[in-house]
Parts: C-alpha cells; structure tokens; sequence
C-alpha cells in the first residue's frame, strides 16, 4: 500500500518566471537546513538526456538526524537516518524521488510535479490509471492561508496578472509493522507544510529572482554547492526540525 496525494499551489507568476523563482528558492532554502553536521550534500548537479526527456538532473543526501519525528529517531538504527534525492528536472514537469539505504524497497518518497498555466482546475494531469486516480486526495494549497479568500477567484478576477500552478503529486511508501499509517500520514503533513513555506518565501523573494537569468542561476547553484559543504562542516543548523512542527 502508498499513500497517494496530489497538492495544488496556484502562484501569481509565469510558468517560465516560476522556473528561475524555484531554482533560486531551492539553493537558498537548503542553506537554512544546513550546518552543525548536518545538512544537504550535494553529489551531482548537471544536465541529463534519457529516453527523449531532457533537463537536469541533481542528486543529494540528507544528513537530517533531527528533522525526522521523534518515535522514528528511537528505533532507527545509527546511520540510518541519512537520505538520498534524486531528482530529474525536465521542466516545467519534473520528477524527485528519495529513497533511504537501510529500508531500501520498504521506503521511498516520489514527487511529480507538473507545471501548468492555469488556476488548478485540471484534473489528472499526471495520467493515472481511474482506479488509482479515485484513492488520490487533492490538497489545495492557499500561500496567503485565506481563507475567506479563495485564490483562483481572485486572480480569475485581475485577467493583467500571470497565473499558473505546479500540481504535485506525492507518492509515499513507508514500509514498517506498526508505523506504516502513522509515518505515510505524519509525512504527507509534512509535505504540506514545506509546500506552503517555500512558495510562500519563494513569493517574499521575487524582487531577488525576477531579474535573474537561467546563466545566473546555475553559476548561483555552483557557489551553494561548496557553502553547503562548508556550513555542513561548522556550526549550527538554522532549519526548523520537522519534529517540532
């Protein structure tokens, strides 16, 4: 059994702006998830071509001891709260997988995003077969959390404002006797919550991104590459763990 939910975050901006926004909000965030020998390693940043897809592809490990829920960090053995992302950018659809080494087949996390122009009323845009698409959950995300208001409307209303929004379908299966439910559930709670932040400072920092170009944001990532390695090393870890929330 996994633990399927599609998240919908409708955003005022172009599909084309919200690539460079996201690219820069992704080096930026991992910086505050990072030091005090903990972190994001990244191992691979550069472009990839398979099977016709074409885009980049980056591969990651977490050293995230503390940000995993506390009845997790009990019984888990030393070393194995460590996990890779791989993660296949062929925007604007991409496609992020994490896996653990100690679970192996019993654990992983897979995240397809598509991005589209529109206010998040499409249905199925991933393809799944109707029997899987009938168990998937849809989670509208509102990065202003109005809820008085609700978004598409708003934008609906001002046709001079790009619109667009990044349907993200999260796969989770956590294969354990006695925590499956709890950890699939506590996860997807999780993924709700880092949707809404890094959209949500993705929006605070647009004066910073709008300008910038796909050059820039590939030199930026080159120079956060070797400061997360550093801040990893040294220091104390900025991030608020997942645990506490």
């Amino acid at each position: 059994m996994v633990l399927i939910k599609e998240f919908r975050v409708v955003l005022p901006c172009s599909v084309q702006e919200y690539q460079v926004g996201q690219l820069y909000s992704v080096a930026e965030a991992s910086k505050n998830e990072t030091g005090g020998g903990e972190g994001i390693e990244v191992l691979k940043n550069e472009p990839y071509e398979k099977d016709g897809e074409k885009g980049q592809y980056t591969h990651k490990i977490y050293h995230l001891k503390s940000k995993v829920p506390a009845f997790v960090r009990m019984i888990a053995p030393e070393g194995s709260l460590v996990f890779h992302e791989k993660a296949w950018n062929a925007y604007p659809y991409c496609r992020t997988i994490v896996t653990n080494e100690y679970m192996k087949d019993d654990f992983f996390i897979k995240i397809e995003t598509w991005h589209k122009p529109d206010l998040g009323t499409l249905e199925n845009v991933h393809g799944l077969d109707p029997n899987t698409w009938k168990t998937v959950e849809i989670v509208h995300i509102d990065i202003a959390d109005r809820s008085q208001v609700e978004p598409a409307k708003e934008l609906a209303n001002n046709s001079d404002c790009p619109q667009m929004c990044a349907y993200k379908l999260v796969t989770i299966k956590f294969k354990w006797w006695g925590l499956q439910s709890k950890v699939e559930n506590f996860i997807q709670k999780q993924e709700k919550r880092i949707f809404t932040n890094f959209h949500r400072q993705l929006f605070c920092w647009i004066d910073k991104w709008i300008d910038l170009t796909m050059e820039d944001i590939r030199r930026m990532e080159d120079e956060t590459q070797k400061e997360l390695e550093t801040m990893r090393k040294k220091g104390t870890v900025r991030g608020t763990s997942a645990a506490d929330v």
